[in-house]
């Protein structure tokens, strides 16, 4: 007999995918995440389901299993998939997360994140229900080394304020998802990366007297950039002056995050492009309206860009 947990996965807006076998889910779950090692010791039959739904690149997996050991090792890693972030919400039972040597343990309304790059383990010791976003990097307007410090964090324990919008906000997912059309989808999909982005980002600044210095200082440039997007002025110049550093060290703290000033403003730009592209309430603006909005003043330029960072055009992303 099927137990309450897997009974109530069934209410989804879109059928769930059964795996009545570790082999099927083990398919299941490599197909809708990354390559993954998954094994378990108990002895009972094992039974999962999983229910996904997804908007511009953002994916909302719910899944409801038996006990069982996720790990993401060096031999699945060379597999594929690196180049993600997956927020875990867990809903019922418990887990143990470890990454970068740190270890979390996991309780109902925990929220955490892990990064696909790198090795993780994740240790569900009995039946469970848990939610997991996965996206892209570069969707978070965080540089990297940055996130990197939160993986395998408590996220409730270190933001009580914002913790529990997102925690509420993501639990109705994927199930309402579904029945969603998909720009109103992609609206969702956005709010829930601008409240992560939020969340995140004001657990970094919350005690920068213990952060590196250089780290704070990019921390403020990067805030700078974001209220400073739609100012066709916005350069590296301009950035240094309201800072009072030297153009020289503002692209040294660049090249630290792995990036460079110039291409961080074109795809914070881009990025704020396609939202507007994507959102129905903007629908009748003009392309080249939402484009001069984000500070790309010639039209042209903007569409090369745009089609060169996305596969696609602006009209063509407008009509997807």
């Amino acid at each position: 007999m099927q137990s309450a947990q897997f009974q109530n996965l069934s209410r989804l807006a879109s059928p769930p995918a059964q795996a009545d076998s570790l082999a099927a889910f083990r398919s299941q779950v490599s197909a809708s995440f990354v390559p993954l090692r998954i094994s378990t010791e108990r002895p009972e039959p094992f039974a999962a389901r999983m229910s996904s739904a997804d908007a511009d690149s953002v994916v909302f997996t719910e899944v409801v299993a038996r006990p069982h050991l996720v790990e993401r090792t060096p031999e699945t890693i060379a597999s594929g998939g690196s180049g993600y972030y997956k927020v875990s919400l867990l809903l019922s039972g418990s887990s143990i997360l470890v990454q970068d040597g740190k270890e979390l343990i996991m309780r109902p309304g925990d929220l955490s994140i892990y990064d696909t790059s790198r090795p993780y383990s994740l240790l569900f010791g009995e039946e469970f229900r848990n939610l997991i976003m996965m996206f892209p990097k570069d969707r978070l307007e965080l540089p990297i080394p940055f996130t990197e410090q939160l993986t395998a964090v408590s996220l409730g324990q270190q933001h009580s304020g914002l913790a529990p919008i997102l925690t509420a906000f993501l639990s109705q997912f994927p199930a309402q998802l579904t029945a969603l059309d998909t720009r109103v989808r992609t609206k969702l999909a956005h709010t829930s990366l601008d409240l992560l982005g939020t969340m995140l980002s004001s657990i970094l600044d919350a005690d920068p007297v213990q952060r590196d210095p250089h780290q704070v200082l990019l921390q403020k440039i990067y805030s700078y950039v974001d209220q400073n997007l739609s100012s066709p002025t916005l350069s590296p110049g301009s950035i240094a002056a309201a800072h009072y550093i030297s153009t020289r060290h503002l692209h040294a703290l660049f090249r630290q995050a792995d990036t460079t000033v110039s291409t961080w403003i074109r795809e914070r730009r881009l990025d704020r492009c396609r939202t507007d592209l994507l959102d129905p309430v903007l629908a009748d603006r003009a392309i080249s309206s939402i484009a001069a909005r984000w500070g790309f003043t010639d039209a042209a330029h903007f569409s090369r860009v745009f089609k060169s960072a996305y596969g696609v055009s602006p009209s063509e992303i407008r009509r997807a």
